[in-house]
């Protein structure tokens, strides 16, 4: 991984993640940190008054531009110290909306990982996950890390990694995997999700699954679990907090045990529940 983009809307959870960014730093063979600023204004805002007769002026824009620009500079200043020796910080304002922003920012700077807060500023409570979370997790081409803002940023030692174990052969994503935790020295808790008790695991089918994955993990310091919860969520979540996992991994949601985790009432669950930050692989 070369680059990170993370979102700033200035709240606490979009700082929480950028203090994560430096810190993974040190993990990995990053060389850039974008810190980036969305700030949109419609012409019609420009050119009409609103309900309360109240019209923007060009000044107004250019000072809050500038306003913004200089809370990211801030950032970068306090991040600086933070990061591993030699990666570089930028700070990037775009005129344009949040996720259009993300997605050409990813685009054109080759982004390997979006980092962010689960809640912002356009959150109704500490409690939802914030639209702009959905809106880049299902745009972004690059795998989205999503940090509750309860994270206190630490090194990233030990990881659950949620899967289906009859699932391996054709889904496993391992590149996206390796681009992730290869250059970290990183424990892998591999959890296979049986929520519906469908498994015995005696038979031939089973075994051959579960050695492909053993293969693809190889290079790992992998264990192997099973949960039968039947609240998927909850089963994988106390998992991870009785193991001290610091971040839960779900593979691509097509056929992920976390398959409709950008459904309303699922990422209501995994925000208002997840201590740990959930990286969303691609």
């Amino acid at each position: 991984m070369k680059t990170y983009l993370v979102p700033i809307d200035f709240s606490e959870a979009a700082i929480n993640a950028a203090e994560l960014a430096a810190l993974l730093s040190k993990q990995s063979a990053v060389k850039r940190i974008i810190l980036m600023n969305a700030f949109y204004i419609s012409p019609y805002q420009e050119l009409l008054p609103n309900p309360d007769m109240f019209m923007i002026r060009e000044q107004e824009i250019e000072e809050e531009v500038a306003e913004r620009i200089q809370g990211l500079e801030k950032l970068k200043i306090d991040l600086s110290a933070k990061v591993k020796e030699g990666v570089e910080i930028e700070v990037v304002l775009q005129r344009s909306h949040l996720i259009r922003a993300v997605v050409n920012t990813i685009a054109s700077r080759e982004v390997d990982l979006v980092i962010l807060g689960s809640i912002g500023n356009t959150s109704a409570n500490a409690k939802s996950l914030g639209k702009h979370v959905t809106g880049i997790s299902k745009a972004s081409a690059a795998p989205v890390l999503i940090v509750p803002p309860t994270f206190i940023p630490q090194p990233i030692s030990t990881a659950v990694l949620a899967s289906d174990f009859l699932k391996v052969k054709d889904t496993f994503p391992a590149d996206a995997l390796n681009r992730m935790f290869g250059d970290k020295n990183v424990d892998l808790l591999v959890v296979n999700i049986d929520a519906k008790g469908r498994y015995n695991f005696d038979e031939p089918e089973y075994t051959i699954e579960l050695a492909a994955l053993k293969d693809i993990l190889k290079g790992y310091n992998a264990s192997y679990f099973n949960i039968t919860d039947r609240d998927v969520i909850a089963g994988v979540l106390n998992f991870a907090a009785a193991n001290n996992a610091q971040m839960v991994v779900a593979l691509p949601h097509k056929y992920s045990f976390l398959q409709s985790v950008l459904h309303s009432s699922v990422s209501r669950q995994l925000a208002a529940s997840s201590v740990v930050p959930v990286l969303l692989l691609k």
